[in-house]
């Protein structure tokens, strides 16, 4: 077995069984994980039962059944000391992008995270909260020239870069940023690649090597990606070689020895105990406890996705046979499900409210499939978003066990990442949706 290939295995079970009631979150492909802890589940149904309960709808205000977010600030927690089991080494700077909320950022502050801040008003957002600036890290390879200005104002230093001219613009106006030289990643098999935008290639290292010297600038280390949602673990491990590279190198060049090595984002919870482990065992090897070098990453939806769970509420329905119908729901690609075109995310609808009765622990009330083992889905539905453009399409093609109807509830788990970051009013639809809070960090 090769090195990357060591403890890859991580536990689950096919949703042709059925899951625990404590299952943390289902994939698209149909596995469910089974998580380090148990999800707190009676509390975030508590939530949405209340705010539920508290809509009657035939009298109720315009907006009133909008669909709103259940945020579990004691998953944050959870999730917090998971990362720290997994990847002692590694300190965490949460990319501010994927979720801003700001209760979310400032449990996160209090937990000791640092923040990844790809724009002025990130890094704005993040200084509010009274956070060092030298807790952020500017994690943007190619900025507008104001914000270099701005963030030389604001005293943040740390910055990544991946071309000459992004060099001489710092060499500019803000010569003393401690540079992170960020190359490219074989992204290949991420959801979200990034490598087509940013990273210089390994071929061009010594051009910006060489770069750096002529200008007197402060390279500190070295930063990869190697997209969200990547499937092939060694890509992590072929990134952490690279870096190594790029390290030695600039010591062949004169530089003084660099320090830091930043390992990016793209972790998920449903397969971090694999892509830590790749993480581990290729720091171990290239960058040892004892080399000296700080390690950091920059998560989003490691802390954010599973902390969220956003409850929609059935506005319309369109009956085309006995057993198939279209759902009309009052959130989708364009509110807080943007997630399914810019993050290629496929939301879990599952039945939260039909006919007087809740189901939310009826984990297998929906299905991607008509038939599993055990369950039959005599409903088939596509799930679309309330705005006029066709485009706005949750799901073509889902099984339900009930025939819901306008005045229902659907819930979707674990939708925390890049959904409310993005959503906007398009078709004159509102998507600021409501957030309830529950801390569940003593339990």
């Amino acid at each position: 077995m090769s090195r990357v290939d060591t403890e890859l295995k991580f536990e689950s079970v096919d949703a042709l069984e059925a899951p625990s009631p404590f299952t943390h979150s289902a994939r698209p492909d149909n596995k469910v994980v089974n998580p380090p802890y148990e999800q707190a589940h009676d509390e975030i149904f508590g939530a949405l039962k209340q705010r539920i309960e508290a809509v009657n709808q035939e009298v109720c205000e315009p907006g009133d059944e909008n669909s709103f977010f259940v945020c579990d600030i004691g998953e944050v927690e959870r999730l917090h000391t998971h990362w720290f089991k997994k990847l002692p080494r590694v300190q965490p700077y949460y990319a501010v992008k994927c979720n801003p909320d700001a209760k979310v950022l400032r449990k996160l502050a209090d937990l000791g995270v640092n923040f990844d801040c790809a724009s002025k008003s990130e890094i704005e957002k993040v200084l509010e909260m009274g956070v060092d600036p030298e807790r952020i890290i500017y994690a943007n390879p190619c900025k507008a020239s104001s914000f270099i200005r701005y963030a030389a104002g604001a005293r943040v230093l740390k910055s990544t870069f991946d071309n000459v001219e992004e060099l001489h613009k710092i060499k500019k106006y803000h010569p003393d940023s401690q540079l992170l030289l960020r190359i490219a990643t074989d992204d290949s098999t991420a959801q979200c690649r990034l490598s087509t935008k940013y990273g210089c290639e390994m071929e061009k290292v010594d051009i910006l090597l060489q770069c750096v010297k002529d200008l007197g600038l402060n390279l500190v280390g070295v930063s990869f990606h190697v997209g969200s949602g990547a499937s092939d673990f060694t890509s992590l491990y072929t990134a952490v070689k690279d870096s190594r590279t790029v390290f030695d190198r600039a010591k062949e060049f004169g530089l003084p020895n660099l320090n830091l090595l930043d390992v990016g984002g793209g972790f998920q919870f449903e397969s971090f105990h694999g892509s830590s482990a790749v993480l581990r065992g290729a720091l171990d090897e290239f960058f040892p406890q004892d080399s000296g070098i700080d390690i950091i990453a920059e998560p989003g939806r490691f802390f954010a996705a599973t902390a969220f769970t956003l409850a929609s509420n059935v506005i319309a329905k369109r009956k085309l046979t006995p057993n198939e119908s279209m759902l009309y729901i009052n959130d989708g690609v364009y509110g807080n499900m943007n997630c399914i075109l810019f993050d290629h995310q496929e939301p879990i609808p599952r039945t939260l409210f039909h006919n007087g009765e809740f189901y939310y622990y009826d984990f297998n009330s929906t299905s991607p499939r008509p038939v599993q083992t055990g369950f039959h889905y005599p409903q088939k539905v596509s799930i679309w978003g309330p705005t006029c453009d066709g485009l706005d399409c949750i799901t073509k093609e889902y099984y339900m066990k009930h025939d819901l109807v306008p005045g229902d509830w659907i819930f979707f788990p674990s939708l925390g990442a890049y959904t409310a970051s993005a959503a906007t009013p398009f078709n004159g639809f509102e998507q600021n949706v409501d957030v309830l809070y529950i801390d569940t960090s003593s339990r």
